[in-house]
C-alpha cells in the first residue's frame, strides 16, 4: 500500500446502518491506527446545512462514547460517484459501507452499494451489522477463472500486516475444461504469492451444486469467517445491476458476513500483468 494514507472513509446515510458502519470502522481504525471521516451526500445545496448540523451530532455523540471524533463531509451530489471522488481527495485507504434493503435514490441498498464500489479504486468493506469481533482472523478467499482474482493477493498483505489472519481458499468448481484450467492457475499463483509471504491458508473446492456466490455465503458461514474477500466485475454492466451480479449477492448476504471488495485496477492490466512474490 501506498505510504501516507491513513483514512478510512465512512459514508453515513442517516440510518442505523451508517452507525454500524462507523462501529465496525473503529474497530478496524484502532489495529490500523487510521483516522476516520464520516460523508453524507445530498442531493441539492440547500440541504447541506441541516446534514452538517446532523454530522455533527452524530460526531459528537461518537466521540462521547468512544473518545474518537471522526471529521465529517457534506456535499451535494451523487452516492454513485462523490464517494469514490472523496475517497480519492482524503487519500483513504479504505471505504467502510454499510448496506440494507431500504429503497430509495440514496439509500444504501445491496444493488446501490455495489454501484458505488464499482467507481472507486480504494477498497470497500460493506457490513449489515454491528462489529461481532475485534479481528479480522478467519478470511474466505474465493477463487474463479478470471484473470482479475491475483489483484485480491495485494490486499492479502494488507489483512495480514494488522491481523494474524488466516485464509480460507475456495475454488470455485467449473465443468468446462478452459475454466477449470484457469481456476488451477489462480490456485497455484494465489499459493505462491502466501507461501512467499508466509501467510497461513487452506484450500477447499466448492460443491458446484450452486451459485458460486451462495456456496462462498455457506462456507464462510461453516467455517465462521470473520470477512470474505472478493474481486468485482471488471467493466460491470447496466445489465449485471439489474440482473443481481454475483457481487451483489455476496455483499447483502443473509449471513451478515462483511465483505471486502476490491475493483480490478486498469493500471495492472495495461502494464502486463502481476507477480506473484510482489505486492
Amino acid at each position: 500500500m501506498e505510504k501516507g494514507k491513513e483514512t478510512i472513509l465512512v459514508p453515513h446515510d442517516f440510518t442505523i446502518v451508517g452507525d454500524y458502519a462507523l462501529e465496525n470502522a473503529l474497530v478496524i481504525s484502532q489495529a490500523m491506527e487510521n483516522k476516520l471521516i464520516v460523508v453524507h451526500i445530498v442531493h441539492k445545496e440547500s440541504e447541506i446545512e441541516a446534514a452538517e448540523a446532523k454530522c455533527k451530532e452524530i460526531t459528537e455523540a461518537f466521540f462521547k462514547e468512544h473518545f474518537v471524533k471522526p471529521h465529517f463531509i457534506v456535499r451535494e451530489g451523487s452516492i454513485f460517484h462523490d464517494i469514490a471522488e472523496i475517497a480519492a481527495e482524503v487519500n483513504a485507504n479504505l471505504v467502510v459501507m454499510g448496506t440494507h434493503g431500504v429503497k430509495g435514490v440514496q439509500k444504501l441498498t445491496g444493488s446501490h452499494a455495489l454501484k458505488v464500489i464499482v467507481h472507486s479504486q480504494v477498497p470497500f468493506i460493506i457490513v449489515q451489522g454491528p462489529p461481532q469481533k475485534k479481528k479480522f482472523e478467519k478470511v474466505v478467499f474465493p477463487i474463479d477463472f478470471r484473470s482479475e482474482n491475483k489483484e485480491k493477493n495485494t490486499w492479502v498483505s494488507y489483512l495480514a500486516k494488522y491481523y494474524q489472519t488466516k485464509f480460507y481458499f475456495l475454488k470455485q468448481d467449473v465443468k468446462d475444461k478452459s475454466f477449470r484450467t484457469k481456476v488451477q492457475a489462480n490456485t497455484k499463483f494465489a499459493r505462491k504469492y502466501f507461501d512467499s509471504k508466509n501467510i497461513d491458508y487452506e484450500i477447499h473446492t466448492a460443491p458446484g451444486k450452486k451459485k458460486f456466490s451462495k456456496e462462498t455465503i455457506d462456507f464462510a458461514k461453516q467455517v465462521d469467517a470473520d470477512l470474505i474477500l472478493i474481486m468485482t466485475t471488471r467493466d460491470i454492466s447496466l445489465a449485471d445491476f439489474a440482473l443481481g451480479a454475483n457481487e451483489q449477492q455476496t455483499i447483502a448476504n443473509e449471513e451478515k458476513i462483511p465483505v471486502m471488495c476490491v475493483n480490478p485496477n486498469p493500471e495492472l492490466r495495461r502494464s502486463g500483468g502481476f507477480s506473484a512474490t510482489g505486492g
